[in-house]
Order: structure tokens, then C-alpha cells, then sequence
């Protein structure tokens, strides 16, 4: 048995969850790989191939490289739980107005959870993934993901909702690496072809991403119930008459359709009344958002005025902010079930908030914790 533990590692057949896989048997663990299906494209009526995550070839590069370093490899379907779950709610999300960020979900309802119950069964003390990001222990304990390195790969964004039962059994080995150093290391470990591997930066289950069509495919006469609804500005007057709210996105400024003489943006999405608002860029800027589902990471808690920089998209650079528990709880609101919302306010108009994305709250690296925005 191995001194430094047993790690059941996510192996998607990339080139990072490989070399995640590869350095950490090099460090001495002892690596069990598992590679995930999670979804079955065909099912879905797209017109493209199974790509990224959820293919034969993925599989069967995963396994080849758990057999060639002599280490035990699984795939575990979870294709049940996940469309359950992630994609239910996915539909559920535009049809509500709102933008959903299925990955997000994914990692912390279905991903960690399928490895840790996984891990356990096979006795893995760890889990492991190619994420690009760190995990720590603050001095009060908690366990903090932080940013990477590669500023230009992170994804501490992502991984906001994962609770303290799950970081403190996880490792992610690439966030003190750029992502040149792990192309290099995958030529050292002696596979090339992987750093020319494409990437894929789709969600699984539109891997043409044409979200639009996933739902019409997904829900039966949708187009025919949502079509014909009405363009308005701020004041109300009808503009124009769209194609239906859910294919339409706040912020949204190409594929109106629309002609009014001037660029105009997608500013507020009303379902009940079938209604998709125009106005200026500067019509989408505010100052303050309601966030709610909130998971915590570094503290326990967030104090009234708690300082932070909050990201209110995956590549959003940040902006600062003061935060505003409406509800205070000792825990995180996934812990415990209860619903700790946070109202945001930030020191500047910040463009482009849309319910439903992901808010992230930062200080420096640690992220504080993150929710869902709701207005």
C-alpha cells in the first residue's frame, strides 16, 4: 500500500485529467482511474458526434493510459443521475428566463459526489481531477479553494459549490502549473499526441452549442408556445415581436432580428408575459444583485459589509463589492438546507448580470463562496 494514500482520479482520456492521473502515480499514490459518462448525445436528436468528455475514444484513451502505468481504471455510468439533475434543470432554468450554468451543477451535485461514493466503495482515501485550481486549509480550518496559477485556466469559478466533506478529501495537482508545463509533461510521460489534443470548452450535452435547439428538442411544441411574444423598451411600447423568451439571454445583442436604427441588448426576460426587453448597453448596468443557494468556503459566515471581489462570470475579471447575508447562518446554505441568500452591492455599475449565472465572491485567491444570481 502506498505511504502517501489511495486516489480515485477523473480521467476523461484529456490531456490534463491524464496527466493529473500520471503525476500523481509518479508522486507515489496509489491511482485507481474512473472515467464518467454522463451523457449519450444521440439521445438528444443533435445532428453532431458524441465529443469531449463523453465519447468511445475518450474511454479508450483514458484506459490505455491507466494500463500502460499499471494502475486499475473504471468507467461508471451516471448518464440516469445526471439527465435527472443537470439537464431537468438546464430546461427548467431558460424556461423560468433565466441562464443556467449546467457545469457548476454538475460538479457539485453529480461529479464529486459519484467519485466520493465511488472512492469509498473502492477504499480511495482521495479524489482527484485535472481542474485548474487549488485546495487549502485555512488557519480556521475550513478547507478554501483558491485560484491557479495560469490565470488564463482557472477554474476556482467552477467549483464554488463544492462542500467542506468534499474539499477536504480532494486533490488537484494542477494548480501550481501553467498549462505549458503540463503539455510538457505529458511529451515527458511519453504521450505528445495529447498536447495536441483539441479541448473541448462546450457543455457536454450541446456539443454544437446551439442551446436553442437542445430545448426545442427537448421540449415538445416549445417553439409553437413561446413564438410570437413582444419586444419592448423600458416604458413598455412593443417594438417588435421576437421568436420566444427562452432563446434569448440577458445581455444578448446579435440575432435579435430586430432593426431599431441603433445596437440594442437584451436588458430583462419576463416569462410570464412572454416579453423580452430592449434597451441601451448602459441599461444593463447595476450596482447590486440578489445571490442565493449560497455554499461557503473559507469562513463559516459572512459578516454585514464583508468586503470581496465578486465574479459574475467565468471569465470576468472581478469587481468590488460589499456583501450582505439576508439570512445568517454558522454553515453553508448546502450543508444544512438552509437557503442563505447574499445581497450584493458593488462599489461601480458592473454590465451584464443575468439570473441564474453563477456569483463568486474572492478575497484575493480564497474563494469566499459563490451562489446563484436571482435579479
Amino acid at each position: 500500500m502506498s505511504k502517501k494514500g489511495k486516489v480515485l482520479v477523473a480521467m476523461s482520456g484529456g490531456i490534463d485529467s491524464t496527466v493529473t492521473a500520471l503525476m500523481l502515480n509518479a508522486e507515489g499514490y496509489e491511482v485507481v482511474g474512473i472515467t464518467m459518462k454522463t451523457w449519450d448525445y444521440a439521445a438528444s436528436g443533435g445532428g453532431k458526434k458524441e465529443t469531449g468528455c463523453c465519447n468511445v475514444d475518450s474511454f479508450n484513451d483514458a484506459r490505455q493510459a491507466a494500463v500502460e502505468h499499471g494502475f486499475a481504471h473504471y468507467i461508471l455510468d451516471i448518464r440516469e443521475e445526471f439527465g435527472d439533475f443537470v439537464i431537468e434543470n438546464f430546461v427548467d432554468e431558460y424556461l423560468a428566463g433565466r441562464t443556467p450554468n449546467p457545469c457548476v451543477l454538475c460538479n457539485t451535485h453529480i461529479k464529486w459526489r459519484a467519485l466520493l461514493k465511488r472512492a469509498d466503495a473502492l477504499g480511495c482515501e482521495f479524489i482527484a481531477t485535472g481542474h485548474y485550481a487549488k485546495i487549502r486549509q485555512h488557519e480556521n480550518g475550513r478547507f478554501v479553494v483558491s485560484k491557479a496559477i495560469d490565470d488564463t485556466k482557472d477554474q476556482s469559478y467552477v467549483l464554488w459549490g463544492l462542500q467542506q466533506d468534499l474539499l477536504s478529501r480532494t486533490l488537484l495537482p494542477l494548480g501550481p502549473y501553467r498549462k505549458t508545463a503540463i503539455r510538457q509533461m505529458a511529451h515527458d510521460f511519453g504521450y505528445p499526441e495529447l498536447a495536441k489534443k483539441n479541448e473541448s470548452y462546450e457543455i457536454c450535452f450541446v456539443p454544437d452549442n446551439d442551446y436553442r435547439g437542445f430545448l426545442k428538442r427537448k421540449v415538445e411544441g416549445l417553439e409553437e408556445r413561446v413564438a410570437g411574444g413582444n419586444f419592448i423598451d423600458k416604458s413598455g411600447k412593443v417594438l417588435g415581436q421576437h421568436k420566444g423568451y427562452p432563446f434569448y439571454t440577458i445581455g444578448q445583442r446579435k440575432g435579435l432580428d430586430i432593426a431599431l436604427g441603433k445596437p440594442v441588448f437584451v436588458t430583462h426576460i419576463d416569462p410570464d408575459t412572454n416579453t423580452v426587453m430592449l434597451g441601451d448597453e448602459a441599461d444593463l448596468e447595476q450596482n447590486e444583485m440578489l445571490v442565493a443557494k449560497v455554499n461557503l468556503q473559507k469562513y463559516d459566515m459572512i459578516t454585514p459589509g464583508m468586503e470581496a471581489i465578486t465574479k459574475i462570470r467565468y471569465k470576468d475579471k472581478g469587481a468590488l463589492s460589499n456583501l450582505f447575508p439576508v439570512e445568517t447562518r454558522h454553515a453553508s446554505s448546502l450543508e444544512t438546507g438552509h437557503a442563505l441568500s447574499v445581497r450584493t452591492r458593488f462599489y461601480e455599475n458592473v454590465k451584464g448580470i443575468a439570473p441564474g449565472q453563477s456569483a463568486v465572491f474572492y478575497e484575493g485567491d480564497d474563494v469566499i463562496g459563490g451562489g446563484i444570481i436571482q435579479r
